[in-house]
């Protein structure tokens, strides 16, 4: 899969928000490349989580814009993102323990057959697509038919992923993807997270492990106390003037 888009998948521009005297969001401007891993990375506070949720329909800005694939973007919900190609993989994942894993990878888009109004769940349609939609991207995930409950953290967030990725999003947005996770379970999902951009799927990153921030990105957003301050495309920048621009012991 190839992406047909030139210009930024997401551009933001001067957006500002507050919630009551706390400025959380200022004068914020980026870009996201389609085709990119793109990194935002900051200390907590510094704007990273509310910038995302703007993005990905869950707070409005008060002021200024957001653009995606080339239009400026009103969403009144995740929903409204989702509908428009946003996906989310969050922190705590969203997934069911007592689901399958093609339940969770349909839950809230199952498919259906019948005639009119009666309509059945097309639960073989479902698991074989899933079949597809695993085999296709994940590298650890174990049959569809298996209990999330069963799975390690690793396998899970590969569900979340393929479940982000395998409904023609044209935005992967991950929070924070590996955590919880141990060495191998990173390497892996870090796998997973090159595969979806080699498949097509722009990705925004999360994550204060600035050694795979420096792994995985193109480019690198550095927020500090609800400011956009410096913009580096990761092949021209170090770990340790991330940290320098992040602390702000150098401006940009």
């Amino acid at each position: 899969m190839t992406t047909t888009i030139t210009g930024p998948i997401i551009d933001v521009r001067d957006v500002s928000l507050s919630f009551g005297n706390v400025k959380a969001l200022q004068n914020v401007n980026l870009t996201l490349a389609p085709g990119e891993i793109t990194a935002i990375v900051g200390d907590n506070g510094a704007g990273k989580s509310t910038l995302v949720r703007c993005i990905s329909g869950i707070h409005r800005p008060q002021s200024g814009s957001i653009h995606f694939d080339g239009e400026e973007t009103h969403f009144r919900s995740p929903e409204d993102a989702r509908e428009k190609g946003i996906e989310t993989v969050h922190q705590n994942l969203a997934l069911v323990d007592d689901l399958t894993v093609w339940q969770n990878l349909f839950l809230n888009r199952e498919l259906t057959r019948g005639i009119g109004p009666i309509r059945f769940l097309d639960r073989k349609a479902m698991r074989q697509q899933a079949d597809r939609m695993v085999s296709t991207l994940a590298v650890n995930v174990p049959a569809v038919k298996s209990k999330v409950r069963r799975l390690s953290g690793g396998q899970r967030q590969a569900v979340s992923i393929c479940r982000a990725a395998g409904f023609s999003s044209k935005l992967v947005i991950m929070d924070e993807p590996t955590a919880a996770l141990g060495v191998q379970e990173t390497a892996k999902v870090e796998q997973l997270i090159r595969k979806l951009r080699d498949e097509g799927h722009p990705v925004l990153l999360i994550s204060h492990n600035f050694s795979q921030v420096m792994r995985l990105s193109d480019q690198v957003w550095v927020m500090r106390a609800g400011r956009c301050v410096a913009g580096r495309r990761t092949t021209d920048t170090t770990g340790d003037e991330i940290v320098a621009l992040i602390t702000g012991s150098r401006e940009q």
